[in-house]
């Protein structure tokens, strides 16, 4: 049994687990993931994670920033500057969140296909 990895041990894993259920549920959130992602790749400001993630809303970037702040994910920092600038960092607990983001990215790139919109025009993917 020495070289049986967690996977393919079913008894390694219990069924249910509340603090994994939370994790993913926040993690998991429409959107959550990419912001974590961005943040993770050096970008601070709201500005910035808008333009780091395609499609996200004003609206929805301001909520789940809310929510991450609320799990001790990511921290708000006003910088008393003129005009006032406002920053997002991932606290220690954000930034042990590394990791995971980068293995669900290389298991992303092995396993899950692009979807039409990303690829682009002429590529050997979209043949």
């Amino acid at each position: 049994m020495s070289g049986m990895n967690q996977t393919s041990n079913p008894d390694a894993i219990a069924s249910f687990c509340p603090r994994f259920h939370h994790a993913v549920e926040l993690i998991g959130s429409r959107w959550t993931g990419a912001i974590v992602r961005a943040l993770l790749s050096g970008v601070t400001r709201f500005s910035e994670i808008t333009q780091a993630v395609p499609g996200l809303s004003d609206r929805m970037l301001s909520e789940r920033l809310k929510e991450l702040e609320t799990e001790g994910v990511v921290e708000r920092r006003v910088l008393p500057e003129t005009p006032v600038r406002i920053e997002y960092h991932l606290t220690e607990k954000g930034e042990a969140l590394a990791g995971a983001v980068y293995a669900i990215s290389e298991w992303a790139n092995a396993w899950v296909e692009p979807m039409p919109s990303e690829i682009a025009p002429g590529s050997s993917a979209a043949r």
